[in-house]
């Protein structure tokens, strides 16, 4: 399958690179342990949903999609998505094939593919949603901005203030009074302390706002999950408050040298990562619905892969992992090795 690239994902995560570089997943684990933060413990029932988070239409005409049952799925679409004929295109075919599969849709807006280091005015912004949420009225769920702390990337994008994203989640709701807006939509990083500031500081703009504090936050932990550590996502979402959506979260098959795919090895670490964090979110009542991050894998050269199928549609590890967590009735395949 061709997949249009889409290079923000992999310096999104760019900062992690650096970051994860430092440890390997095991020793990093050890030292989370050795400071007295404890793994999960799994409950016996669970309370969350699972859905797949990816911005590619073929996901939905996989059979191997298909029988995992989901109920829900996220895209992220360019706020400005119904100005430009090519994000356009791309969120009609994914939005259309979400909808014949009755899945329950959540947007997340990004920056412009067109204008990535230009953030929108409030104004341009509400502008912009306005005409998407009217195009695409079956969607109610939306997120003002994906990862809105991952911070600038010169010459290449830029992301908002927590001030700035409080006025936009603002804008967002005026925009759609009866959708379901979830608040910030932070990114974890190794040091939490950055992330944590960024909450006080969009809680603080919202007070200023006087605007509905979000009872719903979204939280992408990978610098957590992938060290097979939990403390990082337990601090921030208390820090965030209501409830906790993982909105991306999954096991690195492949980025750059810190999670090497040598002999298969990075597929067995990634599903020894997905089934840490379905543990995780067993034990942890906060946190509701687990968006795994993404379906499509790369090929040997890709920077950043967490595919749960391989660039040919067939089912990793990962894969195996997931299905078995949502019961599906073939799970049993023999998972890929690329």
């Amino acid at each position: 399958m061709t997949r249009p690239p889409r290079p923000s994902r992999a310096l999104a995560l760019a900062g992690l690179l650096a970051l994860l570089a430092a440890c390997t997943l095991f020793a990093a684990g050890a030292a989370g342990q050795a400071r007295g933060r404890t793994g999960p413990v799994a409950r016996a029932a669970n309370h969350f949903l699972t859905g797949i988070g990816d911005e590619y239409a073929q996901m939905f005409g996989s059979p191997l999609w298909t029988q995992l049952h989901t109920k829900i799925a996220r895209y992220i679409a360019p706020y400005d998505a119904v100005a430009h004929r090519d994000s356009l295109a791309r969120a009609t075919a994914w939005i259309q094939a979400a909808e014949e599969q009755h899945e329950q849709m959540l947007v997340a807006f990004y920056h412009s593919e067109h204008t990535p280091t230009v953030l929108p005015s409030v104004a341009l912004y509400a502008h912009d949603v306005q005409k998407f949420i009217k195009r695409f009225p079956h969607v109610r769920q939306y997120q003002a901005w994906d990862e809105s702390n991952r911070g600038n990337i010169p010459h290449y994008l830029s992301s908002p203030s927590a001030s700035a994203t409080a006025r936009y989640y603002q804008a967002l709701r005026r925009a759609c009074t009866t959708c379901t807006v979830i608040g910030l939509d932070v990114l974890d990083q190794a040091n939490i302390g950055p992330t944590l500031e960024y909450i006080a500081e969009f809680k603080r703009e919202i007070g200023r706002l006087r605007t509905v504090m979000p009872s719903i936050s979204g939280l992408h932990d990978y610098s957590d999950v992938n060290r097979l550590e939990s403390w990082r996502t337990r601090e921030v979402s208390h820090a965030l408050g209501g409830q906790v959506w993982l909105t991306e979260t999954g096991g690195i098959v492949q980025f750059g040298g810190a999670f090497p795919n040598h002999n298969g090895s990075g597929l067995a670490r990634a599903a020894k990562v997905l089934n840490y964090t379905f543990n995780l979110a067993a034990s942890q009542g906060q946190i509701r619905r687990l968006y795994i991050y993404n379906w499509t894998g790369g090929v040997n050269s890709s920077r950043f892969d967490a595919g749960l199928t391989d660039a040919r549609d067939r089912p990793r590890m990962g894969y195996v992992i997931v299905c078995r967590h949502l019961h599906g009735s073939k799970c049993n395949q023999r998972p890929s090795n690329h």
